[in-house]
């Protein structure tokens, strides 16, 4: 069904988000704020009411003879623009009040809603040029929020996050190339578009270029060696834009890679080759690498970037087994590591807000002080580390199976090893914070003074905390639907 209203979701934030600079009535803040609320909301309602049009397609235009911008609504786009709009309003919600600490609020509103739309559109590509498109507008618009505070550290940290993203989408589009010149198609078909005859033709071109996409659009996802950027930008942007940054914009290089993989490629041809074992490396040395530099970290915001990069990997860990197994654990994790992780930003976001503290070692007693946050914060935490009934438990325990399932030799073993060893890295740099925050170490006893914390800054935190238990203890809908997505990929 070719419809313009599948850009709806797509164009109404970017609208709404252009009119902020323009409406001189938005400068004050109650009414902006109400704009702001009832922008996001409205895409959330948007969003969800366009999950029942899921088939439904939007030839926009033609960029170039043969190469349309095309949008296509089917279940990956389902359920990466349903997390999207989740996580944008709980951000946007805590951006609120935060946002009065950062100033040049009306800016930052502007860019975080266009992004938005520009996010939506991109989980709504029905071909690799669209994909790019979205993917390249993704990185322009988000930069301006890692510059947002325009100090020589901000500078310098948009600068890398541009160069970092540049380059992979850069080597990315020398895959896309290729597949433009030789490929049957570059339409996302679940499967792949090549047949055996047409694949064999150029196999080992196709296998170059299967490669660089994946190792450039991964580069988003923080894996090694592109990973840089995120403990220098995070740390650098407001927290709201930090939350939003690592629980879903990281999640954008994973739905390139899926698009890649399993849409143009498709897995009967990467399986058991140099690209799938690339990829297994890559993400099993990040997922290590990731795990040690945040337990080492004693800033709080780069102790939580750098799990990002870890926990990212785990989700790239389960699409490069090629299993069905592993594949839900990767879409599990999608979503479970996109709740914890903004909660534990916007935790980092509430502590520096009422308390000016950004270092670990002052967190001491912390929980006496925010006690709703840090609840928040702890329930968040114990699904990272993967501890039942809370939700990275089931996602994890998916992508050890996968792992094991995908009897590649070494790492199919290797890998539940290296997951398990992360688990308790996670478990010493987030939950020492809980600890010593309810029950400071050592030193003369001091009357902790809870804070009056605004609603705004609170119910956020608290609300994806609980989340991360109950879909723990209830996951069995996001389950079925996750595997009917794997088996749909895997066949």
């Amino acid at each position: 069904m070719n419809s313009w209203m599948v850009l709806v979701p797509v164009l109404l934030p970017i609208l709404m988000g252009m009119l902020i600079p323009c409406l001189k009535i938005l400068e004050r803040e109650k009414i902006r704020n109400i704009y702001v609320t009832g922008a996001l909301g409205l895409e959330l309602i948007v969003v969800w009411l366009w999950m029942g049009r899921e088939g439904s397609s939007c030839l926009a235009f033609f960029l170039l003879e043969n190469l349309p911008i095309y949008f296509h609504i089917d279940r990956l786009s389902v359920f990466f623009s349903g997390l999207i709009s989740v996580i944008w309003i709980c951000s946007g919600i805590f951006a609120l009040e935060y946002m009065k600490h950062e100033g040049e609020e009306r800016r930052y509103y502007t860019f975080y809603l266009i992004a938005e739309g520009v996010l939506v559109g991109l989980s709504y590509a029905g071909n690799l040029l669209t994909l790019y498109f979205c993917f390249e507008c993704m990185t322009l618009l988000t930069m301006p929020l890692v510059l947002h505070s325009k100090t020589k550290e901000a500078v310098r940290a948009a600068r890398k996050y541009m160069f970092y993203s540049i380059f992979g989408a850069s080597a990315a589009l020398g895959g896309i190339c290729i597949l433009a010149a030789y490929a049957p198609s570059i339409a996302f078909i679940p499967g792949g578009v090549f047949t055996p005859e047409s694949f064999e033709a150029h196999e080992t071109l196709y296998l170059a270029a299967a490669a660089i996409m994946v190792v450039g659009f991964c580069g988003k996802a923080g894996i090694f060696p592109l990973h840089g950027w995120l403990p220098t930008a995070h740390p650098q942007a407001p927290a709201p834009a930090s939350a939003v940054m690592s629980g879903v914009i990281t999640k954008m290089g994973v739905l390139a890679c899926m698009r890649t993989v399993f849409y143009i490629f498709g897995v009967d041809y990467l399986r058991d080759t140099w690209v799938q074992m690339l990829w297994l490396i890559l993400a099993l040395i990040t997922i290590f690498l990731g795990s040690m530099m945040a337990y080492k970290e004693p800033m709080m915001k780069r102790r939580f970037a750098y799990s990002t990069v870890s926990q990212v990997s785990y989700i790239l860990l389960g699409l490069a087994s090629m299993t069905v197994a592993g594949v839900t654990g990767a879409l599990l994790h999608i979503v479970f590591h996109g709740i914890a992780k903004t909660a534990l930003f916007l935790m980092s976001g509430a502590v520096i807000y009422e308390t000016g503290k950004t270092r670990i070692r002052q967190l001491a007693g912390i929980g006496k002080e925010l006690p709703l946050v840090m609840t928040g914060f702890t329930m968040a935490s114990i699904s990272l580390v993967g501890i039942p009934p809370a939700a990275g438990f089931v996602s994890k325990e998916f992508l050890a199976h996968g792992v094991m399932e995908s009897q590649i030799p070494v790492l199919y073993w290797l890998g539940p090893v290296i997951l398990l060893i992360s688990a308790v890295l996670t478990a010493g740099y987030l939950l020492m914070i809980s600890i010593d925050g309810y029950a400071p170490k050592g030193g003369k006893k001091k009357e902790w003074k809870k804070r009056e914390t605004d609603w705004k800054l609170t119910v956020p935190v608290f609300g994806l905390g609980i989340a991360a238990i109950v879909m723990g203890i209830w996951p069995g809908p996001l389950v079925k639907v996750a595997e009917q997505i794997a088996q749909m990929l895997i066949g």
